[in-house]
């Protein structure tokens, strides 16, 4: 999409992602993603990202730089949560996002990326795998309760 402007993620985006993520997933959710946008906007405001295209965000990338978490005491660079209006899907819009998200990230100081994709989730791991996400040398382990 030509006419896609990316900037950092504002408090006036709610509507939109929430928009966006009530057409992926069929609910609509505004309480969750106002927390997610609080949250974000507090931690770095500059890290989270939107696309708009005519005035309509039809994009975000959330996430932010954290260090020692699993034991891993660097300083890294944390893709959370993203979404695409599936209208605009395969238009560059997420990897647009993505350059956004990680220059921010190389702004920081961070050298690594970290994401996490269920496994059959194939369309967000193709797209995470087209950006350059690989698998990394460390395991998710989950035990049902």
């Amino acid at each position: 999409m030509a006419d896609v402007t990316v900037r950092p993620l504002s408090e006036l985006d709610l509507d939109g992602i929430t928009r966006i993520d009530e057409r992926i997933t069929g609910r609509y959710r505004p309480e969750v993603w106002e927390e997610r946008v609080t949250y974000y906007i507090r931690r770095d405001a500059e890290a989270s990202q939107v696309a708009e295209s005519g005035g309509k965000v039809v994009g975000f990338m959330l996430g932010e730089v954290r260090g020692g978490e699993f034991g891993l005491e660097e300083a890294t660079g944390w893709l959370d949560f993203m979404g695409v209006d599936p209208d605009a899907r395969g238009k560059g819009v997420g990897g647009r996002l993505a350059d956004a998200l990680l220059a921010h990230f190389r702004s920081a100081g961070v050298h690594v990326a970290r994401t996490m994709v269920r496994t059959e989730d194939e369309q967000i791991l193709g797209f995470v795998r087209s950006i350059g996400f690989a698998p990394a040398p460390i395991s998710s382990l989950e035990k049902r309760l």
